[in-house]
């Protein structure tokens, strides 16, 4: 097969799969090819590989023959219009069940479908069952329908490219407003505060939570283009245009940030600045607040706890062992003063030792508690 060959087949099955909504205009055209050309049988014919496929019918039924079993076979090799005034006399056609049998058919004249690309789809013809010939006007007039046909094939098959387009478009736009409706959803349900920034600090975009939050810290509704260090806390606004000056060229930051101190809405808000990218270039910023002001509460809470519990550390190891450590000193003075064989040796030597003791217990106590210390210390930090 050649190259040729497949584009128009190629050709023929995209205009085999055109709807029903040109079938009144073709059928107008066989009506009207017969009636000028005064025969009582016209066709209008597409042919593939190996079948003639009729999309158009007068005087015969529509049925798909064999590509052998045709006259378009012949027609579609050449550019003028093919004519045989008597079947039976045309070693081509002679043979044909259509010539043969009924319905007998004697003339033949047909011009082939030429699409606008030079692609041989078929034919428009007229036949008849006595051997005749077309006028100089009749063969002008089937060349001039033959393009009408493919001019009404062409169109047909161009709408219905541009509708399939069209549903296309339409369905990628219903699929990017889903995706924009469920993008924003999730934005809107979160509780932090995202912010898109253009170039020039102007605001592009933002969720619920922002807006809400502007609107409570400030009384003012943020509209898209306006500039957001309109919005933002004047202490901070040094360094939120700092931050993001760096975003603006690549780097990425994320800061704690205590906003509007001293007014009811003092918070503390972990605050990223993200570059945003397209195509190699940094088209503008992302930001990104979570409030984070509960567990910096919790921080502070911790710290204070841990400074407790260091004093409590530091007055076990001095402040209560003092007095024992004071009481063995006094005992070791009295033992040195006093004569070993004096019956109350016995008792200094009795205290002495319960001093001891209790000196001991002491140190276990402290230890311990030094080492819960530690424990609770290293728990606490590893849950923040």
């Amino acid at each position: 097969m050649t190259t040729n060959e497949q584009l128009r087949l190629d050709a023929v099955r995209r205009f085999l799969d055109i709807g029903e909504s040109i079938d009144k205009d073709l059928a107008d055209v066989v009506n009207l090819a017969a009636e000028i050309c005064e025969t009582p049988i016209s066709l209008i014919t597409l042919i593939d590989a190996d079948t003639e496929w009729i999309k158009a019918a007068k005087g015969i039924n529509s049925e798909p023959v064999s590509r052998t079993q045709t006259f378009c076979q012949y027609t579609i090799q050449q550019e003028e219009i093919l004519e045989i005034p008597d079947a039976t006399l045309d070693v081509r056609v002679n043979h044909l069940d259509a010539v043969v049998n009924d319905p007998n058919i004697r003339f033949y004249a047909g011009a082939s479908l030429v699409t606008h690309d030079g692609n041989r789809l078929g034919s428009l013809c007229v036949l008849d069952t006595q051997p005749r010939k077309l006028t100089k006007m009749q063969c002008s007039t089937l060349k001039v329908l033959a393009r009408q046909v493919v001019h009404i094939m062409e169109l047909s098959r161009s709408f219905e490219i541009l509708q399939e387009r069209h549903e296309r478009v339409i369905e990628a736009n219903r699929e990017a407003e889903r995706s924009q409706i469920e993008l924003k959803a999730i934005f809107d349900s979160s509780s932090d505060l995202f912010l898109l920034l253009g170039k020039h600090l102007e605001a592009l975009s933002w969720n619920k939570a922002l807006e809400d939050y502007v609107f409570k810290v400030t009384g003012q509704q943020l509209k898209v283009g306006d500039f957001i260090s309109e919005y933002v806390d004047p202490a901070l606004l040094p360094k939120f245009i700092r931050f993001y000056s760096a975003a603006l060229k690549g780097t990425r930051i994320k800061k704690e940030l205590r906003a509007r101190q001293h007014t009811p809405n003092a918070a503390w808000m972990e605050t990223s600045f993200i570059p945003v990218h397209t195509d190699g270039k940094i088209l503008g910023v992302a930001i990104n607040a979570a409030d984070i002001t509960e567990r910096k509460r919790h921080e502070q809470h911790i710290k204070i706890q841990n400074e407790a519990l260091s004093r409590i550390a530091t007055m076990q190891s001095h402040e209560i062992r003092k007095p024992v450590a004071t009481l063995m000193g006094l005992v070791e003075l009295i033992k040195m003063d006093s004569n070993s064989n004096d019956p109350d040796y016995t008792y200094l030597d009795m205290i002495s030792a319960t001093v001891n003791e209790l000196n001991e217990k002491i140190c276990d106590i402290v230890s311990d508690s030094e080492t819960m210390l530690h424990t609770e210390i290293a728990h606490v930090e590893k849950e923040n």
